[in-house]
């Protein structure tokens, strides 16, 4: 069954939940209970060491390419209201500088690249080219065109010589692990491994295209997400060509009511998480730059170059692991964490340590009750799970998560950011039902994705319904 957290579970053997305890008189428990561990969190990163790590960091990244902005979206999900006030506007500019760290090429570059590949002129292969970039990728920049068919499409391409840059990065950031990880200790050797084998994916275009018509096959005629059509004909390793979706990007959201944040917050949620467990593949790389509201309310999604797919057997085991940390069941869970191999040194990890991790880092998905999602929330909850300067979890941490579930877990995350960058409200574990247990749904855009579905079928995927309510924990079969 769900939970309402209790303040005493919380306090339990951390100093993160002693802060959580201290506030429960004012306000709900579970929402408390968070937001005491975020406040802890915002204290650590007030130190003027970190302030000038990430200043090194900048220095160090600088003079890179895809890399570069890469983790600068990254971190740009995290959002910056953990750093104090005082610390703000000086930490926005060295982010800025991570963030905004594509090259300017002139248009003239970027026309030779297309007409290299193409071996043709850019004339003869569009009736229209817009020469303005409409916006940037990590590695590459975005522009308007028109077919001689009249189709309007969106055109990437990759900046000239960003393939030798991007891994000659790759090649240096293992010589600058140390330095990347005292200002971002979320950049693990682990995170940096997978950061280079999804990079080097990125850089082929063909491919990408590939997949996002096999993603757009999938989610066609779908009453609120939309995914624009590649048009694999005209892409190639380094221009990718497809429709284009008129609409408004992330930062006109955020300035959107409420009711339309809570909306677009909800169907980010159902394509970035959702997908995994209803079709065992999901995008990688939630973003805000990757996500625009269409003119007839749909919510359109971008950029599939990190785009992975999952044995059905691991969707499995993360759904077990969320159903017992949901209900409570701290045993069930560290043993389903040692047979599965995350933990692989069972002495050194409690029931309750694995329970508290897995809680910090999804609670807000697990709990029976509207929670409005802030910045706060979502970056306290990333930075509590993976800071290694937190006394909390160091055995959780030590652990080495498998591969296929560290980018799930990373796509976990980084959606959980932007839905704090939202700020929107939902019932988030009443949506997880649906793939945890496969309760019907309760929400309208539950209802239509159910209908829509009706005539859609995913690949089949057998899972375990359980009532919502019952008189005491589960117990493990």
């Amino acid at each position: 069954m769900a939970k309402n957290v209790p303040t005493s579970r919380l306090a339990r053997g951390t100093k993160l939940g002693a802060v959580a305890a201290g506030s429960v008189i004012r306000s709900k428990k579970t929402r408390l209970s968070m937001r005491g561990r975020s406040e802890a969190v915002r204290a650590r990163m007030a130190e003027e060491s970190m302030i000038r790590t990430t200043e090194q960091v900048v220095m160090v990244l600088g003079t890179m390419k895809g890399v570069a902005m890469k983790l600068g979206q990254m971190m740009s999900v995290l959002d910056l209201d953990l750093v104090p006030e005082n610390h703000r506007e000086r930490f926005q500019q060295r982010l800025a500088v991570l963030r905004n760290a594509a090259p300017t090429v002139s248009f003239e570059s970027m026309r030779a690249v297309i007409e290299q590949d193409f071996g043709a002129p850019v004339a003869e292969i569009f009736a229209e080219f817009d020469p303005e970039p409409i916006a940037a990728a990590s590695i590459g920049q975005v522009y308007r065109a028109t077919l001689h068919d009249g189709r309007a499409v969106a055109v990437k391409v990759q900046y000239p010589g960003v393939d030798a840059a991007v891994r000659a990065d790759l090649k240096n950031l293992t010589m600058f692990r140390r330095v990347l990880a005292s200002a971002m200790p979320w950049i693990t050797p682990a995170v940096l491994d997978e950061l280079k084998l999804n990079m080097e994916s990125e850089l082929d275009y063909q491919a990408e295209a590939a997949t996002q018509a096999e993603i757009a096959h999938l989610y066609r005629d779908h009453p609120f997400i939309v995914v624009p059509s590649s048009v694999p004909e005209l892409s190639t390793t380094r221009v990718l060509v497809s429709e284009f979706i008129d609409g408004d990007g992330f930062d006109e959201i955020r300035k959107m009511p409420a009711a339309v944040r809570d909306r677009v917050g909800e169907i980010i949620y159902r394509f970035y998480v959702g997908s995994l467990f209803s079709f065992n593949e999901f995008c990688g790389d939630p973003h805000p730059g990757n996500v625009l509201l269409a003119r007839d309310g749909r919510v359109a999604f971008l950029d599939f170059g990190l785009f992975n797919r999952m044995d059905p057997k691991l969707v499995g085991f993360e759904i077990q692991c969320l159903r017992a940390a949901a209900e409570d069941r701290a045993e069930d869970l560290r043993q389903l964490m040692i047979d599965r191999g995350v933990i692989d040194s069972p002495e050194e990890i409690g029931a309750e340590e694995c329970l508290e991790y897995v809680l910090a880092a999804s609670e807000w998905c697990l709990v029976d009750e509207e929670l409005t999602i802030t910045p706060e929330l979502a970056s306290g909850a990333f930075l509590l799970a993976v800071d290694p300067r937190a006394s909390e979890f160091t055995g959780m941490k030590q652990q080495n998560l498998p591969p296929e579930h560290l980018f799930s877990r990373r796509a976990d995350f980084l959606t959980f950011g932007m839905l704090g960058q939202l700020d929107s409200t939902n019932n988030w574990h009443l949506v997880a039902r649906e793939w945890l247990y496969g309760d019907p749904p309760v929400t309208e855009l539950g209802l239509a994705h159910r209908d829509w579905l009706t005539t859609h079928p995913p690949k089949p995927v057998k899972k375990t319904r359980a009532p919502r309510k019952a008189s005491a924990p589960a117990t493990k079969p």
